[in-house]
């Protein structure tokens, strides 16, 4: 009696709440303010309590009839339940009953879509008199970053019509333009979409055409690029609509980008949240390490969450000092352009590096925090006395990529920096794992603890699971440090899928977990080393050959600046390890001296065949190309001969 009784206050409760609710909403903006912020700017208005829109999907072409959906497209928009989430419902229900007889409701009091948008927000509210943004002599403050945002948000909305949805597409280095980005283009409901500065013409024109973006800014100094790239899409489908170039310029007077800043419309505009925390917020190309870029796209909770990961996983304290080496195209800048805007930190935005800028950059301006590629810290690692210069304090750097030699970890941490070994793929917004340290393993022989660092430890605390599977059977692989596997992860910060290719979003994600492609072993302590990437392991004479392990001992080597190994064919032995080396300036070795090196630390089956000494090709993220190197080793043929017979 007393339950039913209870039931029946519960539901006339709920009634009555969304009826004085309704009631009072038709009285009031459907917005409201933040005191702390001074919203003087009509354009400023913040947060709607909950945004009602249709669901949305990175614009592109037109989507099939309904009955195919299913079997072509992505939905992004979905209600906590999973299921698609229809705007007439949303609209209509204010306050959504959970459970009845617990009680429990979703409503505007207890539930916003997760998003990054907010990390600017309280940036500007809390740090709003402080440094955001540091470019050469140009300053501006968080309350200054965040109305700059809203405004280049209300001309792309107003002056380009770019909806939700939309793809805005951005080929640029790390100016502020690029950072500002990040947050205004989500502020218009639309999908930002960064592309790889080292693209030639021809990529940025196929990625321009799979993304379908609306708006295309360009930086001035890749503005051949882009020019050149608009003209083989227009040429290559006349009927095409093409996106509107938008120049980037230090030069205030020809930069269409200050422009959206300096003229945005007056009348006010509202940020548009997302409708669900699964709609998309960018989509970003992969490195083509391998093959041809996919698209994949993030979503509002997943780069809010990974942000927080990223964040807590590298000791971003509050209001650090960020010096942008990590380009901010490669997995939105691994999160940070939204995690030092989280921490009211200050961005020293750089178009270009070298050694000698870097520390520069850290004595000039005090900076905290860095992160790179292992390129990066083997720049540092060997730049000339001349160049360097003492650090003002502990500069934590987070490098992540490729498995980062132990020799050039250890190289930097004599020098004053503070190495924090992350992992992860484009796939799961970058960051995915980080090799905890441990306090104990500060005692240990230097060459012990590079060595640990080396390894990719446990997933960080925003991804469900990171483990090593046998692909074959799924099932996990002993913790031995010998067994190999596939690195698979699942949760939260794993992608929506491949953006127009839902074959490979499912193939990507069979059986309930992401496929990576990376061979692993876990150690006694769980923590996981890769061991190489599937493509990338060498089977010689029926052995398998870690190309991981061969370079290690090849960077060793004092004359050895960069290496990378691929497999030559064989017509004896299959396979046999080739090793590209690049050496240091004045240094010298030569073809036999590198193989005996070799053969002295590992087992002779290890040990390269062959040694060719070249620059070797990278990615702007610092990745060497293997595919490169494995088309130049296969066009040298086999290095056994058979031997001709007459009979």
């Amino acid at each position: 009696m007393r339950a039913t009784v209870a039931l029946a206050l519960i539901r006339r409760l709920v009634h009555q709440h969304s009826s004085v609710r309704s009631q009072h909403l038709q009285n009031q903006p459907r917005y409201c303010f933040n005191p702390q912020l001074n919203y003087s700017n009509p354009l400023a208005r913040a947060r709607a309590p909950l945004n009602s829109s249709p669901p949305c999907r990175p614009r592109g072409p037109s989507p099939p009839p309904p009955a195919a959906a299913s079997a072509s497209c992505i939905l992004f928009s979905t209600s906590l339940s999973g299921t698609v989430e229809p705007a007439a419902a949303a609209a209509e229900e204010e306050v959504a009953v959970l459970d009845m007889e617990a009680g429990t409701v979703r409503c505007p009091a207890n539930y916003a879509p997760l998003s990054p948008i907010s990390f600017i927000e309280r940036a500007a509210a809390v740090y709003g008199a402080r440094a955001a943004v540091v470019y050469g002599e140009r300053r501006h403050t968080w309350a200054e970053a965040r109305e700059r945002c809203v405004r280049v948000a209300a001309s792309l909305a107003t002056r380009f019509g770019v909806a939700r949805g939309d793809v805005v597409a951005v080929l640029s280095p790390n100016v502020p333009a690029m950072l500002e980005l990040h947050f205004a283009v989500p502020m218009a409901g639309a999908v930002l979409c960064t592309f790889n500065t080292r693209h030639d013409a021809a990529m940025v024109s196929f990625l321009l055409k799979h993304s379908g973006a609306k708006v295309f800014l360009v930086e001035s100094n890749l503005l051949d690029v882009g020019r050149a790239a608009l003209k083989r899409l227009a040429d290559s489908d006349p009927a095409a609509a093409l996106p509107v170039l938008l120049t980037i310029s230090d030069d205030t007077d020809s930069d269409d980008y200050e422009d959206l800043v300096a003229n945005a419309a007056s009348e006010p505009f509202d940020i548009r949240w997302p409708a669900s925390e699964l709609d998309p917020i960018s989509l970003n190309y992969t490195s083509g390490t391998t093959s041809r870029p996919k698209g994949v796209v993030y979503n509002h909770r997943g780069a809010y969450l990974n942000t927080i990961a990223t964040v807590l996983a590298y000791d971003i304290t509050v209001m650090p000092t960020y010096l942008w080496t990590v380009p901010m195209f490669h997995c939105n800048g691994w999160n940070l352009p939204w995690g030092v805007a989280m921490q009211g930190g200050t961005n020293v935005c750089l178009r270009h590096f070298t050694a000698r800028v870097i520390f520069d950059s850290i004595a000039r301006h005090g900076v905290t925090h860095m992160g790179g590629a292992p390129t990066v810290l083997n720049m540092i690692a060997n730049a000339p006395p001349a160049d360097r210069k003492p650090l003002p304090g502990p500069v934590r750097v987070m490098t992540g990529g490729a498995p980062p030699p132990p020799r050039v970890l250890f190289a930097v941490e004599e020098l004053g920096f503070v190495v924090y070994h992350i992992y992860g793929l484009t796939e799961t917004y970058g960051p995915a794992t980080v090799c905890t340290w441990l306090p104990e393993w500060g005692a240990l022989p230097a060459a012990e603890r590079a060595r640990l660092k080396a390894r990719q430890g446990f997933q960080h605390i925003a991804m469900q699971g990171a483990d090593v599977k046998d692909p074959g059977t799924m099932e996990s692989v002993p913790c031995d440090g010998e067994t190999v596997g596939e690195v698979m992860f699942r949760g939260n910060t794993v992608m929506s899928g491949y953006y127009r290719d839902l074959a490979a979003t499912k193939e990507s994600m069979a059986g309930g977990w992401l496929h990576t492609g990376d061979l692993a072993v876990r150690h006694p302590d769980g923590y996981i080393q890769l061991k190489d990437r599937a493509k990338d392991i060498i089977i010689s004479g029926g052995e398998n050959i870690s190309s991981i392990e061969v370079e290690s001992v090849i960077f060793s080597h004092p004359a050895v600046l960069e290496a990378a190994v691929v497999a030559r064919p064989d017509h004896h032995w299959g396979e046999t390890p080739c090793a590209f080396v690049k050496l240091k300036d004045g240094a010298s070795a030569t073809e036999a001296e590198i193989i005996g090196f070799c053969r002295d630390r590992l087992p002779h089956y290890m040990a390269p065949k062959t040694v060719v000494f070249e620059d070797l090709p990278k990615t702007s993220t610092g990745k060497t190309q293997k595919f490169v190197l494995r088309d130049k080793a296969r066009a040298m043929g086999s290095l056994t001969k058979i031997a001709s017979s007459k009979l």
